[in-house]
């Protein structure tokens, strides 16, 4: 089942996705406490998320570790809970993977647009 095949691969892509979403609610919690230092320090450091490209990929990066994420856990819950998912698993695991690409276009349109030079907004 492992050994270098789909079911290796979404166990390591599931624990860095997991380990990069907990790394972001770290850096929140660091970020949204700052408000006890002022609204003036709090929206400097927010502000930098807003004006620096790299941040903008980094949200992608992490929307697609949460997409990622969610989509192999519900493939796990499936493997775990109906008796032939074991079966499955190889085509679970290419499922999630186009879940995740499909989600993410739109995200990467309206996020990384700009970047690119694309509008993105309406009106």
């Amino acid at each position: 089942m492992y050994r270098g095949r789909e079911g290796m691969w979404a166990w390591i892509f599931h624990r860095v996705s997991g380990i990069g979403v907990l790394l972001f609610l770290f850096i929140h919690i660091v970020d949204t406490a700052l408000i006890g230092w002022g609204p003036g320090v709090y929206n400097a450091v927010t502000r930098i998320y807003h004006e620096w490209t790299i941040f903008r990929f980094l949200q992608f990066t992490l929307i697609a570790a949460v997409l990622y994420h969610s989509f192999n856990g519900l493939r796990v819950i499936v493997i775990d809970f109906w008796p032939k998912g074991y079966k499955y698993q190889r085509h679970l695991f290419y499922g999630a993977m186009a879940l995740t690409v499909l989600a993410l276009i739109p995200t990467g349109y309206f996020l990384l647009g700009p970047v690119f030079g694309i509008e993105t907004r309406q009106g």
